[in-house]
Parts: structure tokens; sequence; C-alpha cells
């Protein structure tokens, strides 16, 4: 999976209460992370993926990004 996929799920599981998909998506952007163009595609990415559903992680997508946090940490 890519780095930038990565960071993407983390910052959705870490994402505070009240906050988008698209608001995350915007701030990653605003950090240049990557551009909102790519990061939409991202997110399509990881709803055809499994990782996303009605704008919330899956089990697998919690899983997949405590594993991200776990490698950032290191």
């Amino acid at each position: 999976m890519e780095i930038e996929k990565k960071v993407l799920l983390l910052a959705i599981y870490k994402k505070q209460e009240g906050e988008t998909l698209n608001d995350v998506v915007l701030q990653l952007e605003n950090n240049r992370v990557f551009t909102l163009k790519e990061g939409k595609k991202m997110l399509k990415d990881l709803k055809s993926e499994g990782y996303l559903t009605d704008g919330a992680l899956t089990f697998s997508g919690i899983a997949k990004a405590q594993e991200a946090e776990a490698e950032f940490k290191l």
C-alpha cells in the first residue's frame, strides 16, 4: 500500500468527531500530502478495497490504520 494511502487511513482513524472524510482530505491537501483530486481518488480506492463504508472505517480499515500507526511510530 502506498504511503499516502496509509497516511489517509490513519488520518481517518484519528479524525475528530463531526469531521467528514472530505474534511480529512482537505486537511491533508493543505499540508501538501497529495492534491484534492488524488485524495478523492484514494477515498474511492479505499472504498472499493473494503476499508471504508458509509463514511467510516470498516473493521479491516481500522486494522490497516492501526498497522500504519505502528509502522509510523518506529
